[in-house]
């Protein structure tokens, strides 16, 4: 029998990611471990009153990223360090600190550091941010990478059916960086390609499947209005419920994950669990999702995108699983693997 877990504190609101994945590991621990205590707090401050009622040198599991714990990354070092203070905390941390978060950088990278120096251990969620870590963390103590889990271990199959649009689907909050450019353009060259060849689509169109990041609502308008000079209109569904974004991640129209910078990536196991095959742009991560889930993705150059447009738009079972493909590890995988690494 493995030893009992520890507290898992699920911090952040209900619908942002790091604490919806927190909260899927958290359901499939205790699913596993029936006994598994887990404490959902809204922010710092109904955390710290949470940490209050914990016996001193208790275990506690924490999935975080900097942002949920204030708008500066220091806010998150400093709450870490108090809480580690006060039990014995492991974390998973997400969105690792990497070049491209730009003016940014540094400070994330000195806030991740001090989080690293607090906890007790350290999970990440790719072998990609275990390099991250030793690039731009060097120094700190290595974590242990346990790969982001699938809800479903075989994905449905839906309808092949491409319709006559070509409609490019983009998942997730909308924010510079996200892709969202690069697939506008790509699909304005993708349909003049069809439409030479004589076949091409009626409307073009990339759908953002979100709603902008706070603050990047004047960034959308502006990606609006280049769009539409070059032929390509901009949908927007804004933030959705589970069930209309399921219906939204399996409807007509060629699956992206455009964006170049990830360091684990929920939103490409979004799309496998509803069936689709998603271009995505190589990565180092890209690579590493491949090798764990062989057949789920299609990886894709960033100057060959176009190409694969058309290619997807000609062939839309391309877009779609084969039926039986495998998504593991699955959230039962991952419980698993974090209750081995508790009890070691």
């Amino acid at each position: 029998m493995i030893s009992a877990p520890p507290v898992l504190l699920v911090l952040g609101p209900e619908g942002h990611g790091v604490t919806r994945y927190g909260d899927d590991v958290a359901a499939a621990v205790t699913a596993a471990h029936p006994d598994a205590r887990v404490v959902r707090v809204a922010d710092v401050a109904s955390g710290d009153l949470a940490l209050d009622d914990v016996e001193a040198g208790t275990r506690v599991h924490l999935h975080a990223t900097d942002r949920l714990f204030g708008s500066r990354p220091e806010d998150a070092a400093d709450v870490v360090e108090r809480w580690a203070g006060r039990c014995r905390l492991t974390m998973t941390l997400h969105d690792v600190p990497q070049p491209s978060d730009g003016t940014m950088f540094d400070r994330r990278r000195a806030a991740y550091a001090r989080m690293i120096a607090a906890a007790d251990r350290v999970v990440v969620n790719s072998r990609h941010e275990q390099h991250l870590m030793d690039e731009y963390l060097p120094g700190s103590a290595q974590a242990h990478a346990i790969a982001l889990g699938a809800r479903t271990g075989i994905p449905p199959v839906g309808d092949v059916a491409g319709g006559s649009d070509l409609r490019v689907l983009i998942a997730g909050f909308i924010y510079p960086g996200k892709g969202h450019r690069p697939a506008v353009i790509a699909a304005a060259r993708a349909a003049e390609v069809l439409r030479e060849r004589g076949d091409g689509p009626e409307v073009v169109a990339v759908r953002a499947i979100g709603a902008p990041s706070r603050g990047h609502e004047a960034d959308v308008e502006q990606l609006r209005e280049e769009a539409a000079a070059l032929g390509v209109a901009v949908e927007v569904t804004g933030f959705l419920g589970d069930d209309a974004f399921a219906r939204e991640l399996a409807a007509p129209g060629i699956p992206l994950a455009a964006h170049e910078h990830v360091s684990a990536s929920r939103s490409m196991l979004d799309w496998v669990e509803a069936g689709r095959r998603p271009l995505v742009v190589d990565s180092r991560y890209a690579a590493e999702m491949d090798e764990l889930r062989p057949g789920t993705l299609a990886r894709y150059r960033a100057d060959d995108l176009a190409d694969r447009l058309v290619d997807a738009w000609r062939d839309p079972a391309s877009t779609r699983l084969a039926a039986g493909a495998s998504l593991a590890p699955t959230l039962e995988d991952v419980a698993a693997a974090y209750l081995r690494w508790w009890a070691a």
